[in-house]
């Protein structure tokens, strides 16, 4: 194993020992430049994926990783010696320190562990779960591992058993509301008009999102993606009226904010297809499986490797933004309400609440389009009912 990745592996990934010298110079290390690397079995219950490892030279002490937990999977109990911050970006999981109960964090969360804590953190049974992991090394050493959480414990059985210090909570900041920002409302509605072709419509709707935040690149990524679901000819179409949206508000005077593009580079090749498989088990809940893709293999390979590698590793929009428009464009397409069903559930493992999702429907009737609005709820329904919610 590679000698700096190493002992941030055995630290849980976090803030190895500190480089002798400090550099000078700013330093980027490209995406996919270091291996994917897998969570140590004595330290990982089931199957753990670190990317992206990162360390300061000396004098910072700070370093880090983004951990990918698969259905099932978590750490063992382990402490900090000057705490951990976790950033969830996909998924839903769990955290629980020692003593108090298991709270669920979702993507946008931010979870704090002071120093010292005992705690535990991984994906729920059902989901796999992304966070990036950051925390400081003392003496070289950034995490003490302690044993594995039981299968009692993960379930949610109490652990009171210790005393837990009140000062020493572990926190996690969710977002604030249950409902669509004016912004996020826009996004469905721009997939639904996009996917009928209702320049007119979708005119209309380009212009609230604008107004409502979007950026240029965010719009042109939602068109963009969509030629995945409904076909090039409606994207590019699309893309042609967003632009002489752009240059009519141009010429109002309104300047619209560009956005800006992808922060980090896509991977290719076999690295291409293994990211795209990752990001596809995360949002589906679990490997994908069935009889279609053992028939025509071939299509799951072009699913993972450009729908959900080369699209979804593209950072400039978010997955519940991505969400948010395919299930925009699908309810407005008669005949994909299998698909529907499934992306309104994979709209709540990236973090979209029910009550949001109801909001789809909602703006779609009062934009006057009953049928989407229509199949939409009941997509929903459907997925809520087969999860048991």
């Amino acid at each position: 194993m590679n000698p700096l990745i190493a002992p941030l592996v055995a630290l849980s990934l976090l803030a190895g020992e500190t480089c002798a010298q400090a550099s000078s110079e700013i330093r980027i290390s490209s995406a996919g430049s270091q291996p994917s690397v897998k969570g140590a079995a004595e330290n990982f219950t089931g199957t753990v994926r670190v990317d992206e490892l990162f360390k300061g030279d000396h004098p910072a002490r700070i370093g880090g990783g983004t951990v990918t937990f698969e259905p099932g999977a978590r750490t063992a109990w382990h402490t900090h010696p000057l705490g951990q911050t976790l950033i969830v970006t996909a998924g839903v999981g769990y955290v629980q320190q020692e003593g108090g109960p298991r709270q669920e964090i979702h993507p946008g969360d931010i979870v704090w562990i002071p120093p010292q804590t005992r705690h535990w953190h991984g994906a729920t049974a059902a989901n796999g779960m992304t966070h990036i992991a950051i925390a400081e090394a003392e003496d070289g050493k950034a995490v003490t591992w302690a044993e594995k959480v039981s299968e009692a414990q993960y379930e949610g059985a109490s652990v009171a058993a210790q005393k837990v210090v009140p000062s020493q909570t572990v926190t996690h900041t969710q977002p604030a509301s249950d409902t669509l920002s004016a912004k996020q409302q826009t996004i469905p509605l721009i997939a639904a008009f996009m996917a009928t072709s209702d320049m007119p419509t979708l005119n209309v709707a380009l212009n609230q999102g604008l107004d409502a935040g979007l950026t240029v690149s965010e719009a042109k990524e939602i068109l963009t993606q969509l030629y995945a679901y409904v076909g090039f000819p409606r994207s590019l179409n699309a893309l042609t009226e967003l632009m002489n949206v752009v240059e009519a508000r141009k010429q109002r005077g309104i300047h619209d904010a560009p956005g800006r593009e992808p922060s980090r580079a896509i991977p290719t090749g076999e690295a291409l297809l293994a990211a795209g498989a990752a990001n596809q088990t995360r949002i589906s809940g679990g490997p994908v499986k069935g009889p279609v893709f053992d028939f025509a293999p071939v299509i799951n390979q072009f699913l993972q490797a450009h729908l959900f590698g080369d699209i979804f590793e593209r950072d400039n929009l978010d997955w519940q933004s991505r969400e948010l428009a395919t299930v925009g464009a699908l309810a407005a397409t008669p005949g994909a309400e299998s698909q529907l069903r499934s992306h309104m559930r994979a709209s709540m493992r990236v973090g979209l609440s029910a009550e949001q999702l109801r909001q789809v429907s909602e703006v779609l009737a009062e934009r006057g389009d009953e049928l989407s609005a229509k199949r939409a709820s009941t997509a929903l329904t459907q997925a809520l009912a087969a999860s048991g919610g």
